[in-house]
């Protein structure tokens, strides 16, 4: 019986980062998904926000290679998250950000990799007794390593 892989749900900035650096931790995590080791998850709405951001900050070479990571990826795409179930989390993060903690709480994922520490790595958040780990790219390939 095949062993069922553990799920990792990606935020924007986590492809934005793996688009920039190749080499990087966001890039290096997305490979490790890619192998097959865990399944990334995100939603519609967090690739269109690393594409826009993508395209506005950066050039075509990220862009093809945001594309290219994401064929290699083939995350699994989750249903847009309700209002209501945004609003649940909008007082642990801004609300901005509100619709990636619920999307992530929503699919049932262990991990919530983003590097946004200034909203999601915060005291009310570690005391939400949340179901998953949030953590930065890097801090989850030093996780899985140890």
């Amino acid at each position: 019986m095949q062993q069922e892989r553990r799920r990792v749900f990606l935020d924007a900035n986590a492809f934005v980062a793996a688009a920039r650096s190749p080499s990087g931790g966001s890039s290096l995590s997305l490979e490790v998904c890619h192998a097959r080791m865990f399944q990334g998850v995100t939603t519609q709405r967090v690739l269109l926000e690393a594409q826009r951001n993508i395209a506005s900050k950066f050039g075509d070479e990220e862009l093809l290679r945001f594309y290219r990571q994401l064929a290699a990826l083939d995350p699994e795409i989750v249903e847009p998250v309700a209002e209501a179930e945004i609003e649940r989390y909008s007082h642990l993060v801004q609300k901005k950000d509100a619709h990636v903690l619920a999307a992530a709480v929503r699919s049932g994922v262990q991990f919530l990799l983003t590097l946004d520490r200034r909203h999601f790595m915060t005291q009310s958040v570690e005391q939400a007794s949340l179901p998953l780990s949030i953590l930065t790219p890097g801090d989850f390939l030093k996780r899985i390593v140890t």
